[in-house]
């Protein structure tokens, strides 16, 4: 008898799995930094969020255009406003008090994001909601409100017509700039409840039924690269689909969904010999987290020595690996 309905992922016709020499880019809602500490914590080559969380398609596909156009920020799309400067179209972790110190510090993360862009093999972006505030004055559907008077915005509901048009944007822009990279989609877990229940299911429509049918009209030619589609969505809706694997909240997936999730994930994308070497950083993280019950003793200094040892290894292999 079951009692669950657990969702068997087809792995992609044709794909390009994911190891150590992998370079990995996530964009999107805070779903994508769930992958990404993932990532991270097992030592890929991953960021995560250059420009801070982005919560919705137009969003993705301003900071897409303007990384491969490279076009730099200006004094004039800044704005001063409690007592910091910001820019509508990041996040508010870029925010700063002076000024020139935003600027630079904006349009370094330009320059780094497009050479991430150039050299990347996987693109990773993940879509929280449909739901948009375009900024009255300008008419420009902004990333960020950075807590703007609500009457200075308009809120609407992206068509399923904008959405596809938005995926195909950031795809042929992704692929305009590397053709080589996958791109990944995939619709965060996180309900959005702040603009209702019934809202909320309307907008993660939207995104589901857009991402599809852009895949299915996509071509090479057209995108330049041929994008997939990864259900974290319905794992979380038709697989777990209880509130205990929902944090306190009952918003955002609790450690263990995130766990469960991320299983799926490498069981799809994640290559055998990748996996190999996660179970050796694994070992290293815990050894690196454990707390000794006789610092001084000589058991421990043992497992300190036999510590060092794995981590030089894996740090020989991969330069790049960072403890």
């Amino acid at each position: 008898m079951n009692f669950r309905t657990e969702i068997a992922i087809q792995k992609p016709e044709s794909f390009q799995e994911i190891d150590h020499s992998a370079k990995v880019l996530l964009l999107g809602s805070c779903f994508s930094e769930n992958i990404g500490d993932k990532l991270s914590y097992f030592k890929f080559q991953s960021h995560a969020n250059p420009f801070g969380v982005l919560f919705h398609p137009k969003a993705i596909e301003d900071t897409i255009v303007r990384t491969v156009s490279a076009k730099q920020f200006l004094s004039e799309e800044i704005f001063f406003h409690n007592e910091q400067y910001h820019s509508f179209e990041v996040h508010s972790s870029l925010s700063n008090s002076d000024a020139e110190t935003h600027l630079n510090k904006l349009n370094e993360t330009l320059k780094v994001s497009y050479e991430t862009l150039k050299d990347i093999t996987h693109v990773i972006i993940t879509f929280g909601t449909a739901w948009v505030y375009e900024y009255i004055e300008s008419k420009k559907i902004v990333a960020n409100c950075h807590k703007l008077p609500q009457s200075a915005f308009k809120k609407r509901l992206l068509s399923v017509d904008e959405i596809v048009k938005s995926s195909e944007t950031i795809t042929s822009e992704i692929g305009k700039l590397n053709k080589k990279c996958q791109v990944i989609f995939t619709v965060s877990p996180v309900r959005h409840l702040k603009d209702g229940y019934v809202e909320n299911q309307q907008s993660k429509a939207h995104l589901l039924a857009a991402i599809h049918q852009m895949i299915a009209n996509s071509t090479p030619k057209t995108l330049h690269v041929s994008p997939t589609y990864f259900p974290s969505y319905e794992i979380m809706i038709d697989d777990l689909r209880d509130y205990r694997f929902y944090k306190e909240d009952m918003i955002h997936p609790n450690q263990q969904a995130v766990d469960y999730i991320w299983e799926k994930f490498q069981d799809v994308w994640v290559s055998e010999e990748a996996k190999t070497i996660m179970n050796r950083v694994q070992e290293v993280q815990r050894g690196l987290a454990h707390k000794p019950f006789n610092p001084e003793g000589e058991a421990h200094k043992k497992f300190l020595i036999n510590l060092e040892s794995k981590k030089q290894k894996l740090q020989e292999e991969f330069t790049f690996m960072k403890f």
